[in-house]
């Protein structure tokens, strides 16, 4: 008994754009694929702080940085209260944001123990 080999599979041998609209779909397919895998141009305005509020720029690098240490270790204070109130996943990252902020604040000394041995 013998078997006779699998015939190929039929294959048009036309080119994609010799078919009815297939132009147009071919640069359809060429758009979308430009959207998703290539990366947006993103034209963002540079940064422009505002002077509403400014540092005054005679002030030492001490005062300045006891200045940025109180600052966290009272907004460390104020998320853990309002961490107190909350309940599951909200006190959480309250809680999560509160060591941000004490982990800045020991940088923060640090840097301040640096400066002023």
């Amino acid at each position: 008994m013998s078997k006779t080999p699998p015939k190929p599979p039929v294959t048009d041998p036309a080119s994609p754009y010799e078919s009815f609209n297939s132009k147009k779909l071919h640069e359809a397919a060429e758009r979308a694929l430009d959207h998703y895998l290539v990366p947006a141009q993103i034209m963002a305005t540079p940064y422009i702080p505002n002077n509403l509020f400014m540092v005054n720029p005679q002030s030492d690098t001490e005062s300045l940085l006891v200045n940025a240490c109180e600052s966290l270790a009272s907004a460390t204070v104020m998320l853990g209260n309002f961490a107190g109130t909350l309940e599951g996943s909200n006190r959480n990252a309250l809680l999560g944001i509160a060591q941000v902020v004490m982990l800045g604040e020991l940088a923060v000394n640090q840097a301040l123990d640096n400066v002023v041995p």
